[in-house]
């Protein structure tokens, strides 16, 4: 294990117990790697997590992910010892492989839905980015796209009548478009107005981040928008801080 720090080029490979637990290698900061703690954590699947230097990769990454990408989970219970990339990929199969906590709907046709609805919100995240990375230059246009994409998302919530898109409790959908909705907290730190969402335009989608807010899978693994906000102010500098929590022993998770 890394032991919180993000391991990078000319680091030893970690040793890890022959436990047969899952190992997932992951960035911090990373919304797609964000995605596999959630799933995992919801699922209270017990893993270790190696966390990956994205700029500076350690040469024995391809060893366990082929393209270098996290998230990446190493299956050693399974012959051969496979390992996953993308989120998506892993999120679904570790919903097929541990079923005692189901988080696709088990009707095909909703489930497919549910994945349309995941894809559409590429949309969201493409012009949230426009934002975090460009600031208040790229806000105007990009703003209003965040909200026409969310506007989607809030007529969504409101016709299923529940207070999350799985219904009493998060599902699948929740938790992949959650990573970020965490970090569009930090806009209001980003932008000069103090970006808060319009709670009369998107009143179910406030009640439904608060909710998620607590729910245990997401706090397992929840940062702040200022601490998100401060990443990605250094990241527009070129500056990728991936250890700034390691210090921070009530903010970092370690596994």
């Amino acid at each position: 294990m890394s032991g919180g720090r993000h391991l990078a080029k000319g680091s030893q490979k970690p040793e890890l117990p022959d436990d047969g637990v899952i190992r997932l290698y992951s960035m911090r900061f990373c919304p797609y790697a964000h995605r596999a703690h959630l799933v995992l954590n919801a699922k209270g699947i017990p893993y270790h997590t190696i966390f990956i230097n994205l700029t500076e990769k350690p040469e024995w990454l391809t060893e366990f992910s082929p393209l270098g990408k996290v998230p990446a989970i190493q299956l050693p219970k399974e012959e051969g010892n496979p390992t996953l990339i993308e989120s998506l990929i892993i999120a679904e199969y570790l919903d097929e492989k541990y079923t005692e906590v189901p988080l696709f709907p088990k009707d095909p046709i909703k489930k497919a839905l549910d994945k349309v609805l995941i894809e559409r919100f590429n949309s969201v995240v493409s012009s949230m980015y426009k934002v975090f990375l460009g600031g208040s230059e790229a806000a105007p246009g990009a703003l209003t796209d965040i909200s026409k994409g969310l506007d989607v998302f809030e007529k969504e919530l409101s016709s299923r009548g529940t207070p999350y898109f799985g219904g009493e409790k998060p599902g699948m959908l929740d938790y992949m478009i959650w990573p970020w909705c965490e970090r569009s907290a930090m806009l209001k730190y980003l932008l000069p107005d103090k970006y808060e969402m319009d709670k009369d335009r998107f009143g179910k989608l406030i009640q439904w981040r608060d909710l998620m807010i607590n729910d245990p899978a997401v706090k397992g693994f929840y940062l702040d928008g200022e601490t998100h906000a401060k990443f990605m102010k250094a990241r527009r500098e070129n500056v990728h801080n991936y250890d700034m929590l390691v210090s921070d022993a009530k903010r970092q998770r370690t596994c």
